[in-house]
């Protein structure tokens, strides 16, 4: 499907209840299937946590995740802790080309029994689940965070718990954060001092019923919206002060455009500041937050704001390779963008080109970042219904704010 958009009075006011947050989602859900007495209400509605939810019920010897890469992870090692449970999981073609061997090889560490059914090193994975009686492993600290936490959500259930070490400078530590910190409400005992993590043996807790924050990656696209638009103030429902996601950085981040945030009784408005002035230019370090990137780059390519990103070493394994992605697609606006393993810096030219077909790649956060910059000029969204993979009423919410859509 292709989504033509555009929105000719720069005028952006609403209230929209985004749905729960995926990455909570999935680590509940993980959860949920090893200890029952968890109850969790304001599930996300994404593909992914759909995805995640099925291959948890799956009875199958094939479980397919599709794009899911966290369902990926997570199921990785929730089969391999499944004692006398033998399953083949895999997922599309470019589910095929991720990387999954460093959490191989901890898994194989502990005892798991992995094989891989075509390319060593990537999916798919043949899984023969047994009881892991080894109890420490040792990772580089810079993986994706999803490594370690999809060995942290099984900590519990082992025999004699488990002991994380890690080599180097831990990146992405939000969102290992994030995982202690619904663990340790739940009732399980970690312990996280930056070199190792330490989760003690749970054979049950106590019930719970867990209401799901709204999802704040999410959120960003509207803190962008509001910060292209010539006048903006969206109010954002089911956020906590006192988030436990990595992405609720946003509040401050979007501080550098001229972004109020303000909380009212789990609500966020979100506004311009009075008499901000822009910066000609910006350099932020997204090594805790490397999902905003995408988001944050067209944010400065609107406002005509050079930038230079980092602490972007993840971006090439996500659901396309992102940095080559944003390269490309600016590049057709008219952009000058330079990329490095870890990097990109944009070059503004000061002309955004109008109706520019912006292809996704299959990435949900190409489509939904590019989406704001029709406040700017008239674009195309190519594969538009990828956002369902992690928000599905997204364009719908968009409509609700008066946004210009033609589908073709």
């Amino acid at each position: 499907m292709k989504l033509k958009l555009n929105h000719p009075t720069q005028i952006a006011n609403g209230e929209l209840t985004i749905t729960g947050s995926k990455s909570e989602s999935n680590r509940l859900l993980v959860l949920q299937a090893l200890y029952p007495q968890i109850k969790i209400q304001n599930l996300s509605n994404s593909d992914d946590s759909q995805v995640t939810q099925k291959g948890l019920k799956s009875s199958g010897k094939i479980v397919d995740i599709h794009h899911a890469g966290t369902a990926m992870r997570f199921l990785t090692a929730y089969f391999a802790s499944q004692a006398n449970r033998e399953v083949v999981l895999t997922g599309s073609e470019r589910m095929q080309e991720r990387p999954i061997k460093l959490l191989v090889e901890a898994l194989s560490s502990l005892g798991a029994n992995i094989t891989y059914e075509k390319m060593e090193g990537f999916p798919p994975l043949v899984i023969k689940g047994k009881e892991i009686i080894e109890n420490q492993v040792s990772l580089p600290a810079n993986i994706s965070s999803q490594y370690i936490s999809a060995l942290m959500l099984i900590a519990p259930s082992l025999k004699k718990g488990l002991v994380i070490d890690f080599i180097g400078e831990t990146t992405s530590v939000p969102y290992i954060q994030m995982t202690q910190s619904i663990m340790n409400e739940l009732g399980f005992e970690t312990a996280f001092d930056g070199n190792q993590i330490s989760i003690r043996h749970c054979s049950k807790i106590d019930p719970i019923t867990w209401t799901v924050e709204s999802d704040w990656s999410s959120a960003s696209y509207f803190y962008s919206i509001v910060a292209l638009a010539q006048e903006s103030e969206i109010s954002l429902n089911s956020y906590f002060e006192e988030s436990r996601q990595g992405d609720a950085a946003l509040a401050q981040l979007y501080g550098k455009f001229g972004i109020s945030t303000s909380f009212t009784n789990k609500q966020i408005k979100l506004s311009k500041k009075e008499g901000f002035s822009l910066p000609n230019y910006v350099s932020i370090d997204l090594k805790n937050t490397p999902d905003l990137a995408q988001t944050i780059a067209v944010t400065c390519l609107g406002l005509n704001i050079n930038c230079k990103l980092t602490g972007l070493h993840t971006l090439k394994i996500k659901e396309t390779d992102r940095l080559t992605a944003l390269k490309v697609e600016m590049e057709k606006l008219g952009a000058r963008v330079e990329i490095t393993e870890n990097s990109l810096e944009l070059i503004n030219s000061g002309d955004i080109k109008k109706g520019v077909e912006i292809d996704t790649y299959n990435d949900h956060r190409m489509a939904m970042a590019f989406a704001p910059l029709s406040l700017k000029t008239s674009i195309t969204i190519n594969n538009a219904e990828v956002v369902s993979k992690s928000y599905p009423s997204f364009w719908e919410d968009l409509s609700r704010l008066d946004f210009d859509q033609k589908i073709f």
